[in-house]
């Protein structure tokens, strides 16, 4: 059953306790309000502000467990503090882990300073949660797919267009890392685990993976730097430094060129062009 006395005071708490510039957005300079306003936290969690004011008001309908997920990962919460949010509405909290869509505030709070930067967060099965405005004009939006699609590993062995920004020559190692990636994380969470269902889906669909697979790789490492090749600007080099949030397994990925180089003035050039229309 909801709580909606505990759930407004929460909703209302957690608004008034972070800041624009906590969740990337600027200052306005005659801003008075205390915390983010309404509207701006429902834009966070992709709903309209009459919807979430009733939250806070004790009204409106129970939310759906699609919706908590997305009011908590607009409020930027902790883990813990998602759960509480899940029980608050009545709803019992998503389970923890490795497949987790729930993106941690500290992540979060990098990604949102990282506006001149390609940069995604991704799960351990290589799926895409957030990128910055530069990640999506380097790879495109990664954030569309559903099911499987989702994981970069699953299209790379069925959709071929996934192999369409990386240069042909680099292909055969990414098929030996994405088959190495996802038999060690088979080899952590079970083969009942969803890395599990999506090795088993893979081995059903791919004649090459079946073949990676049977040579029990591990540790097959990316190479450095990784290679894109952009429909516009051509091949860029780039070197990624990672992030690890453990709780999750979740990895901010970071996208950088050396200064000065071809691959940095190609990124600049991103910057002005975009993401594809």
């Amino acid at each position: 059953m909801i709580d909606r006395t505990g759930l407004a005071e929460f909703l209302r708490r957690r608004r008034e306790s972070l800041q624009p510039e906590d969740v990337g957005l600027a200052r306005g300079a005659r801003r008075r309000t205390n915390g983010l306003r309404r509207e701006e936290v429902a834009a966070l969690c992709h709903m309209s502000t009459d919807y979430y004011s009733r939250l806070e008001r004790e009204r409106g309908p129970q939310p759906s467990e699609q919706m908590v997920a997305s009011i908590a990962q607009g409020l930027h919460l902790s883990l813990d503090e998602r759960d509480h949010l899940f029980r608050l509405v009545g709803h019992v909290p998503p389970t923890r882990g490795g497949s987790g869509d729930h993106i941690g505030p500290g992540l979060l709070r990098v990604l949102d300073r990282l506006v001149d930067t390609p940069a995604e967060i991704t799960t351990e099965l290589g799926e895409t949660l957030r990128q910055t405005p530069l990640g999506v004009a380097l790879t495109g939006d990664l954030t569309r797919f559903r099911g499987n699609a989702r994981s970069i590993g699953w299209r790379w062995f069925t959709d071929p267009s996934a192999r369409a920004r990386y240069p042909e020559e680099d292909h055969d190692h990414l098929s030996r890392m994405f088959t190495s990636g996802l038999r060690q994380i088979v080899g952590q969470r079970g083969r009942e685990s969803a890395a599990g269902r999506m090795a088993d889906d893979l081995l059903g669909r791919s004649p090459e993976f079946r073949r990676l697979w049977d040579q029990h790789e591990v540790g097959v490492r990316p190479q450095e730097p990784k290679r894109f090749m952009h429909p516009e600007v051509g091949l860029l080099e780039l070197n990624c430094q990672h992030l690890l949030d453990p709780e999750q397994s979740h990895r901010l990925l970071v996208y950088t060129a050396v200064p000065g180089s071809e691959s940095h003035e190609k990124l600049q050039l991103l910057g002005v062009i975009g993401a594809p229309v």
